[in-house]
């Protein structure tokens, strides 16, 4: 069957979350030790805050889905470790991160191209665990139709936010190719559903034996090869 529509996940296959998640993290940081002048706030680290929003959301995973939320009860958390409890400040802190969180997001240079390609061709759409909604982050008016876990109660690679996916595309789980770089989340999700997945693979890293993407990628710009042999 001819592929109809493609999926891509966002965080680390559009851009580097990592780099733009400890970036805004930084300007927080520098805020919360401008209000919060101690020794506890001056050791605080970015490595530490993000051990803590970790344990954040493990605690309330299936309960709270909205990450935003998530990161202000992080900032709380926080707070309370350095010896300042302040909610307030907590959610100053929030909108700082979630300012450059999403404003300061940096394309990886094949996204724009390969969009541009697929277009005319095929119904595009993203597919994320994450929040960074496309107007958000420069892409408006570039996909079709989103799926953010956050928003239907459920997450890769859960084979049920897939089959959500394929109703928003319009076409039958056979018909999407789904584009991540995780192996367990989108690659391994994908195929138990019925898709095809692709695994960017941007660093070489090696394979995992159990887990054999239908495709392997270095670059996003390797898609419209893969939709001419479907």
């Amino acid at each position: 069957m001819k592929i109809s529509a493609v999926s891509f996940d966002a965080d680390m296959t559009l851009w580097d979350f990592q780099k733009v998640m400890r970036h805004s993290l930084k300007h927080a940081l520098i805020e919360l030790r401008r209000h919060v002048q101690t020794q506890h706030a001056r050791a605080l680290t970015i490595e530490a805050m993000i051990g803590i929003r970790e344990r954040v959301a493990d605690e309330v995973k299936g309960e709270i889905w909205n990450l935003e939320h998530i990161r202000r009860l992080a900032f709380e958390r926080t707070l309370e470790h350095v010896g300042h409890p302040d909610k307030v400040l907590a959610a100053h802190l929030n909108a700082i991160y979630l300012k450059h969180r999403f404003e300061d997001i940096t394309l990886y240079p094949d996204v724009l191209p390969t969009l541009d390609a697929l277009a005319p061709q095929v119904t595009l759409g993203i597919l994320s665990n994450g929040n960074s909604y496309p107007e958000r982050c420069g892409l408006e008016r570039r996909f079709d139709f989103v799926v953010f876990a956050q928003d239907v109660g459920v997450a890769k690679p859960d084979r049920r936010v897939f089959e959500i996916t394929a109703r928003k595309a319009g076409c039958p789980l056979t018909a999407l190719l789904h584009v991540g770089d995780s192996l367990e989340s989108d690659v391994a999700g994908a195929q138990a559903a019925g898709a095809y997945a692709a695994w960017l693979n941007r660093e070489g890293i090696p394979n995992n034996p159990e887990v054999c993407a239908d495709y392997e990628i270095a670059s996003l710009d390797e898609i419209p090869a893969i939709l001419g042999t479907l």
